[in-house]
């Protein structure tokens, strides 16, 4: 493999996309400039009005809070509910154009791409409209400071925020015994509230032991109890606890009592009790290699090699999750370094090379983030808490790829002369540059042409 070859991997396959000297500066140094970016804090977003998440949920609950209040449906309040919305959706556009801004131009890409891969690894969407206004929120505060850190702590940051508990309901949860319930049950049996699992289920599922990670049902609902009180702070009267809009533990909503699950009993210690489950499940062997094959199938292929998944289980037991360790793992495998294999770009890492290869600004409003809307790839909108699929059959349809094309030949029109398309295609691609494409761009009829030919090339469409 050459040099060129090399450093394309290291900008493409685990940064965001190459920029016009990234692989000359990169070098020899593939292995080395993805390491150092290991050093330090983690990236963090910084830009003017991104505003802490519980400030903005609170905001939103005070509304939704008129809207109850009003008891003779008086027209104040269904405005109300329609205000929730427009209260958010600049919210998001302001969190979506950070974000980008940030991943176009960072020089630390293998961070911004860790931090994508976590935050849709612990997955909150935007279809949910408490939410809308939360998921910027919720990358900045519980997934960016903690990737560098060990995923014991990332995975409680995630657990805890009210973006997640929102999302999965788990402030509705109360306790079959909990004091709530048998408050209800005294003055109003009809109404009586009951166990939410989906929190419970999707931590077990999804963010830890996976699928066939040896839970049953009963674990289940166990730890479902184990997590009733986990909620949002804020409320009225009797009710009111914690800092609106903050997460908050309400023992009134808890189920009272030892739990267990597992195949181990935990003490009723409020809501450290949930707090003690997730740190063990976090350190089982099931979650390490769970997370390993996640992590080995975006950074090498859709079928992991079974001897990366072994050495990065390996090294997550070794350090107990230490997630730098086990990172430097993924660089030092063989398998991630062999050219020609490398994944198709999802839409999201279609655009962003996109923009970081031809040094394209992401100005106010929603410009930037219509691109993604149209080739299906929302910012935070993945559709279920499973996040979005990565793996190519779910992204190379003949309808996808026409919606790419008629995107790159959008931009080549925008940008016409102003690049030129064989230069950069030597700069963003190295070596992985066919001779065919590179015989097509310089047989363009135009500088527009040749853009178009350029982003449209089967070897940019995989990193």
């Amino acid at each position: 493999m050459s040099v060129h070859d090399a450093a394309a991997i290291a900008a493409n396959r685990f940064g965001l996309g190459a920029r016009p000297g990234d692989l000359a500066q990169i070098g020899e140094e593939g292995r080395g400039w993805l390491a150092d970016q290991l050093k330090g804090a983690p990236s963090q977003l910084e830009e003017a009005g991104l505003r802490p998440g519980a400030q903005i949920l609170a905001q939103g609950l005070a509304l939704r809070a008129r809207r109850r209040d009003a008891k003779s449906g008086e027209a104040a309040a269904a405005a109300d509910l329609l205000k929730l919305p427009q209260l958010y959706r600049p919210i998001y556009v302001d969190e979506v154009n950070a974000r980008l801004r940030a991943a176009i131009a960072s020089d630390r890409p293998f961070i911004e791409r860790l931090t994508h891969f976590w935050s849709n690894h612990f997955a909150v969407s935007v279809d949910k409209v408490i939410v809308l206004g939360l998921a910027g929120a919720f990358e900045r505060e519980a997934i960016r400071p903690h990737v560098l850190g060990n995923f014991t702590d990332l995975l409680l940051a995630a657990e805890r925020h009210p973006a997640m508990i929102l999302y999965l309901d788990n402030q509705r949860s109360a306790g079959p015994d909990s004091p709530l319930a048998r408050l209800v049950a005294r003055r109003a049996p009809e109404r009586k509230p009951g166990i939410n699992e989906n929190l419970a289920r999707e931590i077990l599922e999804l963010h830890t032991l996976g699928v066939n990670g040896g839970y049953t049902q009963a674990d289940v609902t166990e730890f479902a109890k184990v997590i009733s009180g986990w909620s949002i702070g804020g409320g009225q009267g009797r009710f009111a606890r914690g800092e609106p809009g903050a997460f908050v533990f309400r023992p009134e909503l808890h189920e009272p009592g030892a739990k267990s699950l597992l195949g181990k009993r935990y003490a009723d210690h409020g809501e450290e009790q949930g707090v003690a489950v997730l740190r063990d499940v976090a350190q089982r062997p099931q979650t390490a290699r769970f997370i390993a094959t996640k992590l080995a199938r975006h950074f090498i292929a859709d079928d992991p090699p079974a001897s990366a998944v072994e050495r990065l289980t390996r090294v997550w037991l070794a350090s107990s999750g230490h997630l730098p360790s086990v990172y430097r793992a993924l660089i030092d495998s063989p398998e991630a370094w062999q050219a020609g294999s490398g994944k198709f770009k999802t839409p999201a890492d279609y655009i962003l090379s996109g923009f970081r290869g031809l040094e394209l600004p992401v100005e106010a409003g929603h410009g930037a983030i219509v691109s993604f809307e149209v080739l299906g790839q929302r910012n935070y909108s993945p559709g279920s808490p499973a996040g979005w699929p990565d793996r190519s059959a779910d992204w190379d349809g003949p309808s996808a790829l026409m919606k790419r094309i008629e995107w790159a030949d959008t931009v080549g029109q925008r940008l016409g002369s102003r690049r030129n398309a064989m230069k950069l295609a030597s700069q963003l691609l190295g070596d992985t540059l066919s001779s065919a494409t590179r015989t097509a761009i310089a047989r363009a009829a135009s500088g527009a042409q040749a853009l178009t030919l350029l982003l449209t090339a089967p070897e940019y469409m995989r990193r």
